[in-house]
């Protein structure tokens, strides 16, 4: 049970790292693809990063 609940952390620290990198790309002048792309590549990834974490923790407390 501890290998799943790391591999849910692990894959929700990569999403929210995910979200972040988007998120930064969108402060550079001239990006590709457009920035409102960007946003939600950013927000889908950060808010996939949150629940898988917040799901971890649940599970983590019911062990």
């Amino acid at each position: 049970m501890s290998g799943i609940i790391t591999a849910i952390y692990t894959i929700g620290i990569l999403l929210l790292a995910g979200g972040v990198h988007f998120y930064l790309a969108i402060k550079k002048p001239r990006v590709y693809p457009p920035k409102h792309i960007l946003r939600k590549r950013a927000t889908a990834l950060g808010a996939g990063g949150i629940c898988l974490l917040l799901l971890g923790i649940i599970i983590h407390s019911f062990q």
